[in-house]
């Protein structure tokens, strides 16, 4: 009987938990009898071993995953971004009082916790908060636009779900909407709309969505009405359930729904036609009903809306004004409403065992874990990796595995992030955004658990295109200058620290002016260090096109021991496209230099092609072949043979005809087809090549193959020649020879500045 009970406590209990009882039931358990239940579940739920009641277990992460929103809010700059996150924060309760911006008060916006973002006005950072809104987690993301720091803008958009794209009411849609708009629809990122200032004079909010419609390209509607606008704004009717939203109290925070005003009912029922008719073209359930003229309730709207949205098929457009606090609610509603839960999304991984092959993560919490340390702070207690979990559970206390470096680590400590403060908490599931302590990693590195080898972002980093050579201007500052250096290091790929082995600068590398100019900036900032800044260097290589012959001796004698070592054979180009840029091969035959000497050989070798004679930049796609030499006795030593190979690189180096090899960039440009013969002769005379012209809407897209050296202060060019409207974005594409009179140049700029030293 005893034994009966026993067995049949746990079923009991299970049935209790799994039943929809649990939340009448459940509070008049001990702790620990919920503890021991909950653990019971999950244990159960791992095992799988109650398969009859599987389709009760659904529920246990279905519903807590449905109730979970990761949205990003961008926009053009002074659309109002901050100030309506600001909003989101303070209705949700995060925050209890609100700053502006550049606010009287001086305090400043909660999200832009970086002075240097106050300043310049531009998010560097991806800031991550999140809040609470009708029992609806939202995880808010802020991102930056700028090409400079794509990896961020990268990053912040494989870990959100759904966004915000915020228009002015008076500016429409500008250049960076447009950006911002190109960027989530290459990332498959659905979207709302808010129309902002509502409250400026000069708004006009259909304006804006015809814009919308014309520029962006959106299959768009509105979905509420402004009551009033500029300063008599007062409130908005929301076109889906037909009410009126007033907001009251000192901040907006009391809403009053009323009744849609009789003034206003044509023009409501006009536009809710126009919102049914929109949607209904591209879903086909609306589409039936609409047709048939049936009534159409307000629920049955607003699923089409949900449906057609998170297809990408739809834009449903929001309005208000942040800053005079309406419409920001009806908003938050429109979050949990129309954008997905992480189920709803479907995310990729590479597969690192099949040649980042791309698998379809399910998403759930029952697959192995897979999660994106997609950005890293320094925070007061060492260092702060946001992750966000795709697959499986993470708990504290679990080892997890770092993909990218293959170490193994301990999770100390795993807590919930509000801009800068946190909560501790036991476990996350897919689809939650988290924050580890005391995990050593770098931005993008993806963790799993070990069964599988799975990377969320591709291991390929761009290559840094541009240096600056910079240095402490106080000598005692040097240690907390290494020490930003390394930190910034690993929270950007994309950032390369090394030093000059000849002038024994530090040079940092990067991926344009910005990038390296907001480090520096940043150096300054928060580890008060003043850096003297060189000028920009291009990292050019030197290679040579034919054979050359060597035959050297070194010899020295100065009483003792003296220096003996000679070396022949010959230096030629590796063939187009071998793995290795070095390459050292030893045909001597026989014992002419004893064999413990060849590896000092290859060395010397090695250091001499770091810096070539025609400019002092490294020699790549080289092959030492060493056919003879002759050794003594006594004098030969490792430094010797040293020595003479380093001197037999430079006696043959100028008669294998060398030539300077410059970083060639990829340029894809956008701009409006007007100026497209302007923009396409400064790329000419910019010694560019165009390799491509395509039309898409009203821009044109080229393609060109430009160097490096000819880019620098290009986007101020670009941005006159096109009146602000032209992008560009620029990757590494390979390293090409130079013309023969850039290489004089070249070589005579480097010899003279030799020669002032």
């Amino acid at each position: 009987m005893a034994r009966l009970a026993r067995s049949s406590a746990p079923r009991l209990l299970y049935t209790l938990y799994s039943s929809s009882a649990t939340t009448t039931l459940l509070p008049s358990l001990s702790p620990a009898a919920s503890l021991l239940l909950g653990n019971f579940h999950l244990r159960q739920f791992s095992a799988g071993n109650l398969a009859p009641a599987k389709e009760e277990k659904e529920p246990w992460w279905k519903e807590s995953m449905e109730k979970v929103r990761n949205i990003g809010i961008s926009a053009h700059i002074d659309s109002g971004k901050t100030t309506l996150t600001e909003r989101v924060l303070y209705y949700t309760g995060r925050i209890h009082e609100i700053h502006e911006v550049r606010g009287k008060d001086g305090v400043g916006a909660k999200m832009d916790s970086m002075d240097l973002e106050r300043e310049k006005g531009i998010t560097i950072q991806s800031a991550a908060t999140y809040c609470t809104w009708k029992d609806y987690q939202i995880n808010i993301i802020d991102t930056p636009g700028h090409v400079d720091f794509t990896i961020e803008v990268e990053r912040a958009l494989r870990v959100l779900d759904g966004a915000i794209l915020v228009l002015c009411s008076v500016g429409g849609v500008q250049s960076q909407s447009i950006t911002v708009d190109r960027q989530m629809r290459r990332y498959e990122v659905p979207r709302l709309a808010f129309i902002n200032k509502l409250d400026r004079m000069g708004a006009d909010p259909w304006k804006v969505l015809n814009q919308a419609r014309s520029k962006l390209r959106h299959h768009s509607a509105a979905v509420q009405v402004p009551i009033g606008l500029e300063e008599n704004f007062k409130g908005l009717v929301d076109l889906v359930k037909l009410k009126a939203y007033y907001f009251h109290g000192s901040n907006g925070e009391k809403i009053v729904t009323e009744e849609v005003p009789a003034d206003m009912e044509s023009l409501v029922a006009e536009k809710r036609r126009e919102l049914i008719e929109v949607v209904s073209e591209v879903d086909d359930q609306l589409a039936e009903a609409f047709l048939n003229d049936e009534p159409i309730s307000s629920s049955d709207l607003e699923e089409a809306v949900r449906r057609a949205t998170i297809a990408r098929k739809f834009v449903p457009v929001f309005m208000g004004s942040a800053f005079k606090n309406k419409g920001v609610q009806p908003l938050l509603d429109g979050v949990l409403s129309y954008l997905p839960c992480p189920i709803e999304v479907s995310n990729y991984a590479l597969d690192q065992t099949k040649d980042e092959e791309k698998v379809v993560l399910s998403g759930t919490p029952n697959g192995p874990l897979v999660a994106l340390a997609f950005k890293l702070e320094e925070g007061r207690f060492g260092q702060l990796t946001f992750l966000r979990v795709y697959e499986g559970v993470i708990r504290k206390g679990d080892f997890i595995i770092n993909v990218n470096t293959g170490k193994k680590v301990k999770v100390p400590r795993l807590v919930r992030m509000h801009a800068d403060e946190m909560e501790d908490i036991q476990e996350a599931h897919a689809g939650q955004i988290v924050a580890v302590f005391g995990v050593d990693c770098a931005s993008g590195d993806t963790f799993t658990d070990g069964s599988v080898k799975y990377t969320m972002t591709s291991m390929n980093v761009p290559e840094p295109v541009m240096s600056l050579a910079v240095q402490p201007v106080s000598k005692d500052a040097s240690g907390q200058f290494s020490k930003a250096l390394n930190r910034f290091q690993r929270e950007d790929p994309t950032f390369r620290v090394s030093l000059d082995p000849e002038s024994g600068q530090t040079i940092i590398s990067g991926m344009g002016e910005l990038h390296l100019d907001i480090y520096v900036e940043r150096i300054r900032r928060e580890y008060k260090v003043d850096a003297t800044v060189g000028k920009p260097r291009v990292n050019f290589r030197e290679t040579v096109t034919q054979r050359a012959e060597f035959d050297y001796l070194h010899k020295k004698q100065s009483g003792g021991q003296g220096q003996y070592g000679r070396v022949c054979g010959y230096i030629e180009p590796l063939p187009a496209g071998s793995p290795t840029k070095f390459e050292f091969e030893n045909m001597i035959v026989g014992q002419v230099i004893p064999s413990n000497f060849i590896p000092a050989i290859e060395k010397g070798f090695k250091e001499a092609a770091n810096s070539g004679s025609l400019i002092g930049h490294p020699v790549e796609n080289l092959r030492v072949v060493l056919t003879d030499g002759a050794s003594h006795a006594v004098d030969s030593s490792e430094l010797a043979f040293k020595l003479a190979s380093i001197y037999a690189f430079r006696q043959c180096y100028a008669t294998a005809r060398p030539i300077i090899l410059e970083p060639v960039m990829l340029v894809e440009l956008k701009v409006p087809t007007e100026f497209q013969g302007s923009v396409a002769g400064d790329i000419n005379k910019r010694k560019g090549v165009i390799v491509g012209n395509d039309q898409d809407g009203d821009d044109s897209v080229i393609t060109a193959h430009v160097p490096l050296n000819n880019m620098f202060g290009y986007s101020t060019a670009l941005r006159s020649m096109t009146q602000g409207k032209g992008e560009f974005t620029m990757e590494y594409k390979e390293h090409a020879a130079v013309s023969n009179d850039v290489q004089m140049q070249l070589v005579n700029a480097y010899k003279s500045s030799k020669a002032a030293e």
